[in-house]
């Protein structure tokens, strides 16, 4: 925030939100105030917005269809803020320029100086969609099955949803950890041994104790 045009806040606040709710950045600009339900904490992703011939025009969703998506506790104090200075019209943007006006990918990342400040060391390959793959992460990090994870991304397939997870360095460890302890738990050496299968698809490989 302290880098973008003017010290905007509202780029900010767009960034968390992506960040919490695993959101495009296109269905945070078509995010209206009668959208999120206060009382459950669930945001109901109607529409989108999205560049066209005469400008930014609204939308469906991806999917075509709406689905709901819970705002944790931590982002909800921005929320509420956003949609008290929004005020009490249900079709205020809960997000909008400084001026007042939608916003769009490059209208996120012109004021931001997004592509500048990716270009530090260790940053390069960051995108402004990865807030999605950061977001979608931290629900598998947080034991989410990667079905309720689809249903939240709005993915229209169950194999586009991994794709997105990215455990970090420290959960490969744990793993690995995890899996040093089953071996370490069987009797005797371990021995790799073929499990049956028709085909290659359907065998394996087992760990199992000593052979006899």
């Amino acid at each position: 925030m302290a880098a973008s045009h003017d010290q905007y806040r509202g780029w900010g606040d767009v960034v968390i939100f992506a960040a919490c709710t695993a959101a495009r950045i296109g269905e945070i600009s078509g995010c209206c105030v009668g959208d999120i339900d206060t009382a459950q904490w669930i945001w109901t992703v109607r529409r989108q917005t999205t560049p066209a011939p005469g400008g930014l025009t609204d939308k469906g969703t991806r999917g075509k269809r709406a689905r709901k998506v819970p705002i944790v506790e931590e982002v909800r104090p921005l929320v509420a803020q956003r949609i008290l200075s929004a005020g009490p019209n249900p079709d205020a943007r809960l997000f909008t320029g400084p001026r007042g006006g939608r916003i769009s990918t490059a209208a996120l990342r012109d004021p931001t100086h997004c592509d500048e400040a990716v270009t530090k060391p260790d940053y390069e390959h960051l995108r402004r969609h990865d807030l999605r793959h950061t977001a979608l992460t931290w629900l598998a990090d947080a034991g989410v099955p990667v079905q309720e994870a689809r249903r939240i991304a709005g993915h229209g397939s169950l194999t586009t949803t991994p794709r997105y997870l990215h455990p970090d360095v420290c959960k490969i460890t744990v793993a690995g950890a995890a899996r040093s302890i089953h071996f370490s738990a069987l009797p005797g050496p371990v021995v790799m041994t073929r499990c049956p299968g028709q085909g290659r698809r359907t065998s394996g490989w087992s760990p199992t104790g000593p052979q006899k």
